[in-house]
C-alpha cells in the first residue's frame, strides 16, 4: 500500500514527493490556461462588451493611422477561435499595436472569448459560405507565390476554410490590412511594430515586399465571409 511520505520519511522520498506534486500542479496549470483559451464565449454578452471595439470595426472603410496607415481589418464572420488567439496575442505583446494592446491588456479571458463568439456570427445572416476553389483563379505569378508560401496549406484551398479555426480566414480581407499584417511578421526589434510567430516569420523572409503585396492584392480580391457590419449609429 502506498504511504504518502511524513517528516520521518527518508529525503529521497520526500525529494521524490516534491517533484511528483509540482508535476501535477505544472500539468494543472497548462490544462487550465488551455481551457481558458478555448472556453467557449457567450455571442449575446460580447455583443454588450463590444462598444470598444465598433469605433473602428463597426465603420466600414475605416482607416487606422497609428502607427501604420490601412482599413482596420474585418472582423464579423471571422473565425472566434482566431480572434480569441489575435487578441491574447496583443495582450501579451505578441503582436505589437498600441491601441489593440491597451484594449487587449483590458480584457479578461472571458471577455475575449465572449466577443470572438459575438463576431464570429456578426452579420451571419448576411454572408454566404463561398465555394470551395477560388474564383478568380491566380496569375501564374501569384499561383507560384501561394505555393512557394504554402498558404493554403493552413487558410484552405479558398482561403476562407482553414484546416484550423485558429487561423484566420483570408479571402476578401483588406489587401492594405493583409500586406501590413504579412510585413509585420518580418519586423524585429521594434515598440510598435511586428508580430512573433516561428512559421510565419519563416514563411515572410522568402518574399521581398512587392511579392507580399502580390499576394495580398490576390487574397483581397476573393468572395470572402468576413464583412464589416455596421452599428446603427454609424449608418
Amino acid at each position: 500500500m502506498f504511504r504518502a511520505p511524513t517528516n520521518h520519511s527518508p529525503p529521497h522520498e520526500m525529494s521524490k514527493a516534491n517533484t511528483l506534486l509540482l508535476a501535477l500542479a505544472g500539468a494543472l496549470s497548462v490544462v487550465t490556461a488551455a481551457q481558458a483559451q478555448d472556453a467557449a464565449g457567450d455571442p449575446k454578452k460580447g455583443a454588450q462588451k463590444a462598444a470598444m471595439c465598433i469605433g473602428c470595426h463597426g465603420i466600414v472603410g475605416y482607416q487606422a493611422t497609428f502607427p501604420e496607415v490601412y482599413k482596420v481589418p474585418m472582423i464579423s464572420g471571422q473565425n472566434a477561435k482566431y480572434i480569441a488567439a489575435a487578441l491574447n496575442g496583443y495582450k501579451k505583446g505578441e503582436r505589437k499595436h498600441p491601441t489593440m494592446r491597451a484594449i487587449a491588456i483590458s480584457l479578461t479571458d472571458a471577455d475575449i472569448a465572449d466577443l470572438s463568439a459575438h463576431y464570429a456570427q456578426h452579420g451571419a445572416s448576411s454572408i454566404k459560405p463561398v465555394a470551395d476553389a477560388p474564383v478568380p483563379a491566380p496569375s501564374t505569378e501569384v499561383a507560384a507565390l501561394l505555393t512557394k508560401g504554402a498558404c493554403a496549406s493552413c487558410h484552405g484551398a479558398n482561403f476562407s476554410k482553414p484546416i484550423d479555426p485558429g487561423y484566420p480566414k483570408l479571402a476578401g480581407q483588406h489587401a492594405d490590412y493583409l500586406y501590413a499584417s504579412l510585413r509585420a511578421y518580418g519586423i524585429a526589434d521594434n515598440a510598435k511594430l511586428g508580430r512573433t510567430n516561428a512559421i510565419m516569420g519563416g514563411q515572410v523572409k522568402q518574399f521581398k515586399r512587392e511579392e507580399l503585396k502580390a499576394i495580398a492584392q490576390y487574397l483581397a480580391s476573393l468572395p470572402g465571409e468576413m464583412r464589416t457590419v455596421p452599428q446603427s449609429k454609424f449608418k
